[in-house]
This record gives C-alpha cells, structure tokens and sequence, in this order.
C-alpha cells in the first residue's frame, strides 16, 4: 500500500454510474418500476492502491463491483479502466479488455466448479485468453500455487477436498492468472472462519506487493477494512454518502450514516467499550424500488433538516481528498464560496478607487 495514493495515475474512473434492475408485474409482466440497486455512483481508483466500500446488506456494494467489471449490463454512467470506458465496450472488445480485471467472489464454494480439478480451475482463463503450451500451462499453474501458498502436489484435486481457506486461495490464484491490473474482492473473507480471515487479507497484501495489483475490497467489516483499505467509501441505498482517506474517514466522520456505522464497530479494550455512545439508527432502511425523496438517508438521519426531505445533496469535496454528500457541509461551502467571493470582490473594488 501507497501512503498517498492520489497522487498516482487514476486506473479505473467511474462517473454516475446507475444499475437499475426492471420490475415486472402482472398478467401481461409490464414494467411497473426499478430496482435501484446502484444510482449515480462517482469514483476513482488509483493505480497500486486498495479502495474499501463498506456499508451494510442490502445497500449495493456487491451489485456496484460487479458493475465494474461488466459483470451485468450497465443502465447508465461510464467506467473507464486504463482510459477505455468498458460500459459500452462491444462483446469482443470486454473479451480483449478481460485480462486486466479480475474478481474474487464471496463464497469459495459457490465459485469454484466442483467437477474441475485444481489444476483445471486455475488454467481455465488460460485455455480462453492465451496459446500457451500444455507444459507451460502446467508451469504457469505451479507458479500460481506457490504464489497463494498451496501445495503444488494438490493441483489434481477437487475443490470438496480443501477448507474454506483453501478454497479462497484456488480463487485468488484463478484471478491471478492472466496477470490482471485490476480485481474486485468481493467481500472475500464472509464466508470464512476469523481464524482464517487474517491470513487471506494477508495474502492479499502480499500479492499486492508483488504483482503491484489494484483493489476494490468490498466488505462490511469495517475493522478489518481499516488494516487493508488506503481509502475507504461508505455506500447507503445506493449511493456513496463519504470517500475518504482511511485514517481520515475513521478517525472524523462526517455524514450521519457514516458516524453510526463506525460507533457499532466492537472496541477490544473493555474500558474505552464501556464508554463508547453507540448511534441507534432508528427506522428499517428503505427499499431501492421505491427510495425517499431528498436524501436516501433522511428517513432514518438523526441530525436531518427540512430541506434533506426535499433535495438531494450533492457528493462534494469538503477537506482534501474527503468527499462527502450532506446538506449540512455541503450549506457550508457554500457559505464559505460566498465570503471569499465577496471579500475577492471588495478587494477589486477598494484597488479600483485607488
């Protein structure tokens, strides 16, 4: 990891991005409404750095990394990897792009053919995208075993035969194996026991160094995100309501649905636990058919004003690097625009009669 990472070139940029899944409903199935699982989501990733999105079930982390990838059709926005925006890439266009992004899924288990051996889930995107050999094939597997630590003499075994960890590590050496620049890690470390977590972010970091990889971690464990993530990107109903630096993010939160998910989080000392004010978030999160008017949030917001029922907030920059979408920064620069505007004004004037 990067200590500044925005200070290196942009890898994948993504500019309002929308994916809205239709609704059908009676005899004739017509489309009565959406599903507005991710909606006008804007975002950069720079090269070599680990981008966290967290935020909790239901709110479109996963839907948004699997958008990156063309993984589904987008409904609308761009997504730029390397400068080539892949949302309206044709067909044979994604295929060439392929190699250079990547993913790990949630559940090993799910994703791993259980009628393919090891050696045959790993080669699989080298029968599609190279002309290797069958020996360098072979080579290049072993190679792949190594790097995720697992035993070259397990590559004729099936996937039913490893832990979940284990699993986990057949997936990552899978992703790895067309030397992408860009993987999306979707929540890789639910499904598996703490125990194990750890030596799978671990890995991750490790491949990181040495491949000079590119992440998008998508997660809801905010504790473990903050050991992997430069930045971090909070997602509710939807949208992005703060980006920010890590240290930044955890340590001053500034939007609401940020400050409550942070106070949930468990503090190891049993001291500072016992004084910690937990932010009760009352209300069910809405549904993404049929979202609030104004701001997502100000159905359940403890600090929400008249006009968040009525407009939505912009996703502004308030500090370097933190962006957040909230009337009560966004009112603030506003006014602060204002002052300096004048002040630069009065200056014009007091030089012009002199």
């Amino acid at each position: 990891m990067f200590d500044d990472p925005a200070t290196r070139p942009k890898l994948v940029e993504v500019r309002d991005l929308k994916m809205h899944f239709p609704i059908h409903a009676g005899l004739l199935r017509r489309h009565v409404g959406d599903v507005k699982a991710v909606d006008g989501v804007t975002f950069d990733i720079y090269r070599g750095e680990t981008l966290g999105l967290v935020g909790e079930s239901g709110c479109g982390k996963s839907t948004c990394g699997r958008a990156l990838l063309r993984l589904y059709e987008v409904t609308d926005g761009t997504i730029s990897i390397e400068g080539r925006n892949i949302a309206d890439a044709s067909a044979d266009e994604l295929r060439a792009m392929r190699p250079a992004m990547q993913m790990v899924f949630q559940d090993p288990q799910a994703s791993l053919n259980p009628r393919m051996t090891v050696a045959a889930i790993v080669g699989e995107p080298l029968n599609e995208h190279t002309r290797l050999s069958k020996k360098e094939k072979l080579a290049r597997i072993y190679e792949l075993l190594d790097a995720v630590g697992l035993n070259r003499n397990f590559a004729n075994r099936y996937p039913h035969e490893f832990s979940g960890g284990q699993r986990q590590r057949i997936g990552i050496a899978r992703a790895l194996a067309l030397n992408p620049k860009f993987i999306v890690c979707d929540e890789p470390i639910a499904a598996l026991d703490v125990s194990i977590q750890a030596q799978v972010v671990n890995l991750l970091e490790d491949l990181q160094k040495q491949f000079g990889l590119t992440y998008l971690f998508i997660s809801h464990d905010l504790s473990m995100v903050r050991h992997i993530a430069d930045r971090v990107a909070v997602m509710y109903l939807g949208k992005i309501v703060e980006l920010a630096p890590r240290e930044a993010l955890y340590h001053a939160p500034l939007h609401p649905y940020t400050q409550a998910l942070l106070s949930a989080v468990p503090e190891p000392d049993p001291t500072i636990e016992a004084t910690t004010e937990r932010i009760i978030l009352e209300g069910d999160v809405p549904s993404p058919a049929n979202p609030p008017r104004g701001c997502n949030f100000c159905t359940r917001c403890p600090q929400v004003m008249d006009i968040c029922t009525r407009q939505d907030p912009e996703f502004r920059e308030v500090a370097t690097g933190h962006f957040v979408a909230c009337h009560r920064f966004n009112d603030a620069i506003d006014e602060f625009a204002s002052s300096m505007a004048a002040h630069e004004e009065n200056e014009l004037t007091q030089q012009g009669d002199q």
